[in-house]
């Protein structure tokens, strides 16, 4: 991993990281869907709850990156130098994995792209039905597409994928500008109706508020993927908390937009369907523009934590957190200069690969967001223990407000076992059970008490 002398991007790359990582997978796959199980009131109230989240740890990264040189590792050096490493390295292997399933998360959304295309294709053809086969799996694309992603980060490293970002960033607002000035006859037959478009739901409604808010949080997770770059940044202190704040704020009010669009633009029947691309529909020249946006949406998510998880990994490596020293070594080992990390990103591919070969998007997506609430909820709870320690270093250039940061840690707790009583269970005893690993193989490293030592 980059160190901080060889850093070279400004606050730009933090913020269209996290940007394009927040307007992803969820948006063109599932938003609508929200809008179509729970109408345009109680999605608008998922997008408040889900920022009620990502808010506080957006202020809390921010706070806790100006306080001190915010080196490589991103989340994980943060949480690592202000818990300990023995809690930090806990903390940080979640993060990882996290990342690393939000990899195969995207991809598998990548795959969607094609749908439209090899629908087409298996109409208007005369296939061999095992070749038929193969092209509906959305292992056909997903596989593919990871090796070359993978290939281009290696090969190229982060200076290709920033440049990749511009691209797929452009390609991204265009699908959404087309979005919002497209009509439907939907639109033309009711207008805007309160009543019809911001209560009504499908009637074949079966989820619940909270089910559907497990699906759909990972649309809101992306804001910290910058964070990720902080060895690569020029002053990570300034980009970090403007970057971030920015990115978190902006995707907010779009997803507020467009909540509101689908619900005047379609029957909540047809949004409540997964098998339709219901933007496709609604935007301009949607047949193409929507394919294309979903396509670099994914894309650009995809290089985000395709950027970000490998350097996670070897962060937590460089700590010799792991129980041998040859495991240690080998996943801290950087190519060239910036110390591109090879080999944590053979071991990001192969965990990535493996639930690709799951399948099942939805359950992909209800594993990432009980990580990223452990995450969350972490960050947030420093910033609260900070603002109460002995330590006088802890100046911090931006300053959020403990009670912010305790209701964070409290809201991500509290919407766990909301989402999912058992899955929040196994997810605490998990990491109960990595801290208690990581205390016996590293008695050496401070824990908790780092933050009272002052």
């Amino acid at each position: 991993m980059a160190n901080l002398n060889t850093g070279k991007f400004g606050t730009t790359p933090v913020f269209f990281t996290a940007i394009s990582t927040i307007l992803g997978a969820i948006l063109f796959l599932r938003f609508g869907f929200a809008v179509g199980q729970l109408g345009f009131l109680s999605t608008l109230l998922i997008i408040i709850i889900g920022h009620a989240v990502t808010i506080p740890t957006a202020m809390a990264i921010a706070e806790i990156a100006t306080n001190q040189k915010v080196e490589g590792g991103g989340e994980y050096f943060i949480i690592s130098r202000s818990f300990g490493l023995v809690i930090g390295s806990t903390i940080g292997i979640a993060l990882y994995l996290s990342q690393a399933i939000s990899v195969a998360f995207y991809v598998m959304a990548f795959a969607e792209a094609f749908v439209p295309a090899i629908t087409w294709i298996t109409s208007n053809f005369d296939l061999h039905p095992t070749l038929q086969t193969i092209l509906e799996l959305k292992q056909t694309i997903s596989i593919p597409a990871l090796l070359l992603l993978t290939y281009i980060m290696l090969s190229k490293g982060a200076d290709l994928g920033i440049k990749m970002l511009y691209v797929v960033v452009a390609i991204l607002g265009l699908s959404l500008i087309a979005f919002f000035l497209g009509t439907t006859e939907y639109a033309t037959n009711y207008g805007f109706d309160p009543v019809r478009n911001l209560a009504s739901v499908s009637d074949q409604t079966s989820l619940s508020f909270f089910t559907v808010f497990a699906i759909i949080f990972p649309a809101f997770t992306g804001m910290t993927a910058g964070v990720g770059l902080s060895g690569d940044l020029k002053d990570p202190g300034k980009s970090i908390p403007l970057g971030t704040m920015t990115a978190t704020l902006a995707g907010m009010i779009i997803y507020g937009l467009i909540a509101f669009k689908f619900a005047i633009s379609a029957d909540p029947i047809d949004l409540a369907d997964t098998s339709k691309l219901v933007m496709q529909d609604i935007a301009l020249y949607g047949w193409i523009l929507i394919p294309l946006g979903l396509a670099a949406a994914t894309i650009s998510s995809a290089l985000g934590s395709i950027m970000v998880a490998p350097r996670t990994l070897q962060a937590i490596a460089k700590d010799r957190i792991f129980p041998s020293i040859m495991i240690n070594h080998w996943l801290s080992r950087g190519k060239g200069k910036s110390k591109e990390p090879i080999n944590a990103s053979i071991i990001t591919i192969l965990l990535a690969a493996i639930f690709i070969l799951m399948g099942a998007i939805d359950n992909v997506a209800k594993i990432i967001s009980m990580f990223f609430m452990v995450t969350y909820g972490s960050l947030c709870l420093i910033s609260f223990l900070n603002h109460f320690a002995a330590d006088p270093s802890y100046r911090p250039k931006f300053k959020s407000r403990w009670y912010i940061s305790l209701f964070g840690a409290l809201a991500c707790l509290g919407l766990m076992f909301f989402m999912s009583p058992t899955s929040a269970l196994v997810a605490l005893i998990s990491i109960i059970a990595l801290y208690l690993f990581n205390v016996y193989y590293n008695r050496d490293k401070q824990s908790l008490a780092v933050i009272f030592q002052g």
